[in-house]
This record gives C-alpha cells, sequence and structure tokens, in this order.
C-alpha cells in the first residue's frame, strides 16, 4: 500500500517502475534463453572444434590432402543433412508435448522411438548412395586425382553416419526436456576421442598404421560410435532419463507420430539443404580452380563456421522455449522467445564480423604454416575470403535464430521457400556467374553467397 501511494506522488518513480514491469519478462526470457543455450552452444562448439582438428591435422598432410577432405565432406555432409531432417522434428514434437501435458512420457517416448526408426529407414540407403562418391565428383567437375583422394575417406566415414544421427537425436531429445548438460560432458570427452583418433590414425602412431588422410575417417567414425553408445547409456540408465523408458516396445510402430516426424522434417531438412548445399556447391565450383584455392576456400569457411555455432545453439534453444509456449497456448510467450533469440543472436554475430574484419589473416595462419612453400598464395586468399565473411555474419545470425524459432511452432514451410528462393534461384546463380562469367574465380562464389544470406 505503501509503496503505490509512493509512486503515485512521484510521477518518474512511477515511470521507472512502469518501464521495469514492462522489461522483466524480457530479462527473465533471456535469462531462461540463455541458461537454456550455454550447454547447446558448448556441444554445437565441440563439435566444430572437432571438424577443425581434423582440418588442422589433415592439413600438415599437405594442400591436396585438405583439398580431398573438403570435397568429400561435401558428399557426406549432404547424406547427413537427407537424414538429419526428421531426427531435427523430435525436438519440437517432444517441446510442445510437454508444454502441453508435462507428464506425458508416452508421447515423448513414441516420438524418440520414431525417430530411430527414421534413422534405421534413412542410413542404409544413404551408406548406399555414398559407395558412388567418386564418379559423382567426377561428373561434378572435380580433379580426379583429389576425388580419387576423396573417395576411400567418404566410404570409411560414411559407417559412423547412423551413430552420428542418432547422437543427434539424443541431443535434441535431451534438450527438449533440459536436461542436457551431461550430454555437453560426452560432446567434450567426443572431441578428445577424434583428435586423439586422428593422432593415432593419422600419422601412424603408437605402433599404429599411418592411414593418412583415411586415418581421420576412421578416428571420426569411432568418434561417432563412442558418441552414440555414451549418450545411449545415459539416457537408459542415468535418473534423469530413466524415467522416459525410450526403448520400452521399441519395435511397437506409431505409424501416426512416423508420419508426423517425416512431415515435419521434410521442410526442416529440405531448408538445411538449401543452406548447406549452396555452401558445399560453393566448395565444387571452387574446386575447379585448383588445390589452392579449395584448401583457402575450406580454411575461411571453418572460422564462419565456428562463429555460427554460437547463434545456432542460442537458435536450438529458442526452438525448445518457443515450443514450449505454443504447447501451452501462451502466443505472446513464444513470440517473446523468438524475438529474445533473433536479438541476441545478432548482437553476437556483428561483434564477431568486427574481429575477422580486423584479422584475417591471422585467423588464416592458425590452420597453415606460412612458411611453407606449398601452402604459398593460400593464406592471402583466405583472407580475401574472411573479408567477406566478416560482412554476412549478422544475416547467418538473423536467418538461423528466426528459422529455429519458427519451429517452434512447427512453421516450417515458410522457411523452406524462402530458403530455396533466396539460396538457389539468387545465390548461386550470382555465384556461378561471377566466378565463372565475370571472372571473379573465388571471390565471385563468396560474393553469391554474401547476397544470399
Amino acid at each position: 500500500m505503501l509503496k503505490t501511494m509512493t509512486t503515485f506522488l512521484d510521477p518518474a518513480k512511477a515511470d521507472q517502475t512502469s518501464r521495469r514491469d514492462m522489461l522483466k519478462p524480457w530479462a527473465d526470457e533471456a535469462r531462461e534463453l540463455l541458461k537454456l543455450a550455454a550447454p547447446l552452444i558448448a556441444m554445437q562448439l565441440a563439435q566444430i572444434g572437432s571438424l577443425t582438428a581434423d582440418i588442422i591435422m589433415v592439413g600438415y598432410l599437405g594442400k591436396e590432402a585438405l583439398a580431398a577432405t573438403a570435397i568429400g565432406a561435401v558428399i557426406f555432409y549432404l547424406a547427413w543433412l537427407i537424414g538429419f531432417g526428421p531426427v531435427m522434428a523430435v525436438s519440437p514434437i517432444v517441446a510442445q508435448t510437454l508444454g502441453a501435458h508435462p507428464n506425458d512420457r508416452a508421447r515423448v517416448r513414441a516420438a524418440v522411438r520414431m525417430g530411430f526408426w527414421s534413422i534405421g529407414v534413412m542410413s542404409p540407403i544413404l551408406i548406399v548412395a555414398l559407395l558412388w562418391t567418386r564418379p559423382i565428383l567426377e561428373f561434378l567437375g572435380q580433379d580426379p586425382k583429389i576425388a580419387a583422394m576423396a573417395e576411400p575417406w567418404v566410404i570409411v566415414i560414411s559407417l559412423g553416419l547412423p551413430f552420428w544421427l542418432g547422437t543427434a537425436l539424443l541431443r535434441g531429445f535431451a534438450t527438449a526436456i533440459d536436461k542436457q548438460r551431461p550430454v555437453l560432458l560426452i560432446a567434450i570427452a567426443t572431441v578428445l576421442v577424434n583428435i586423439f583418433g586422428n593422432y593415432v590414425f593419422i600419422y601412424g602412431n603408437f605402433g599404429a598404421p599411418a592411414f593418412g588422410l583415411v586415418g581421420s575417417a576412421i578416428a571420426s567414425t569411432i568418434a561417432y560410435t563412442f558418441s552414440f553408445a555414451a549418450l545411449l547409456t545415459l539416457v537408459l540408465y542415468a535418473p534423469a532419463f530413466k524415467k522416459y523408458y525410450l526403448l520400452h516396445r521399441f519395435f511397437r510402430p506409431d505409424w501416426r507420430k512416423l508420419a508426423e516426424i517425416f512431415r515435419l522434417g521434410f521442410p526442416m531438412g529440405s531448408s538445411l539443404i538449401f543452406e548447406a548445399m549452396l555452401f558445399n556447391s560453393a566448395t565444387l565450383i571452387i574446386g575447379t580452380f585448383g588445390a589452392t584455392a579449395v584448401a583457402a576456400h575450406q580454411v575461411a569457411l571453418n572460422i564462419p563456421s565456428v562463429t555460427f555455432m554460437v547463434p545456432l545453439g542460442i537458435g536450438m534453444a529458442a526452438t525448445v522455449r518457443v515450443g514450449l509456449a505454443a504447447g501451452a497456448r501462451n502466443a505472446i510467450a513464444a513470440r517473446r522467445a523468438g524475438h529474445t533469440a533473433i536479438a541476441i543472436g545478432c548482437g553476437f554475430m556483428a561483434l564477431c564480423g568486427v574481429v575477422i574484419a580486423a584479422m584475417p589473416e591471422t585467423l588464416a595462419g592458425l590452420y597453415l604454416s606460412a612458411t611453407d612453400p606449398a601452402n604459398e598464395g593460400v593464406i592471402p586468399l583466405a583472407a580475401t575470403f574472411l573479408y567477406v565473411a566478416a560482412a554476412f555474419q549478422l544475416f547467418d545470425a538473423l536467418q538461423v535464430t528466426a528459422q529455429s524459432s519458427l519451429r517452434g511452432i512447427k512453421d516450417a514451410r515458410a522457411p523452406m521457400w524462402i530458403a530455396g528462393l533466396s539460396y538457389w534461384l539468387i545465390g548461386f546463380p550470382l555465384a556461378f556467374g561471377l566466378a565463372k562469367w565475370a571472372n571473379l574465380d573465388g571471390l565471385g562464389v563468396w560474393l553469391g553467397l554474401l547476397v544470399a544470406l
């Protein structure tokens, strides 16, 4: 009563109290979002850290090995994305289920079970398709020597594909129930397993044969298998997860849930494929300009990929936050969660753009030895690409946080069409035209990526 009278008698204090009350829900949402996003960001950074370690350790084999990894990853990553679409749909389905019915473990279990079924259906088809890596790369105009080096790398790493998809599924489940912190420890351990595997199998340490480039694929496959086994053990036996009994009646079909996973996962996966394959197609276009250009592109692409993990983690958290609010039929909270994620993601990436533009050659020099004559021209070219990467940081954050927020309300079709139009009716023709017809080579490709984003 006294507080009410004080604010009535003091209009300035009343205005201040009103502003504080207005901002409090936004501050609370930012706190909850970042609390959920922090381990997700760490997991994404751990995952990209594993890829970065691959690039650096393969880089010591020379620019041809690095180029073979780059173009081989194009084919493998496309297969992974196709399988990842249905897997990605599980998280918003679980979040909305828990938002509407917090104790409905049966529906949660059914969604995760059908996610596993989707992996079982897709993985064999995708692995068989990857056996054709070399002819596909040669058909796309890649150097036959580089394509021949890439093929065994892809075939070996394809054996880890179902385990990587299974890992993604269990991570999405853990995020939806807000129990992702122990998952982070497994993600860090997976990076260490991959790095140790690279050290052993690429260079032939501890008595192992030196497999060279293929050793990197062996290490990655072992790391994917370890990650899935560790996560599966966690969700089956840790008290926070055990109560869901995820493998209970595992072979019992839920056709309606499986159909929902594919129906929602198709546009989600398509949006990712439109974007990822634009960047992968950029690698293939640049591959026609030689190993130096591909190596520079691979280095330059990895750096914004690292910064991208932060808004990606924020976006994944936004999917859950929006999904919980939508399940509870609270449109205001859902809108607030989405807008908060967009603002935080864009703010971070704007700062990253400034840092990348300020020191591109220093960053590129972390990946390859500047004193090695074999790498002449790679670092300056990578630095040129990084100036363009700095310019698209903000736009990349905006699209991933907005798109992830829309997934929380199971709105995936509009983002799919926007991505398709932006990346393939505008971005790809422009990248190809500037590279081939305007004779800008790799720089033209990167300018096309900027416009598309």
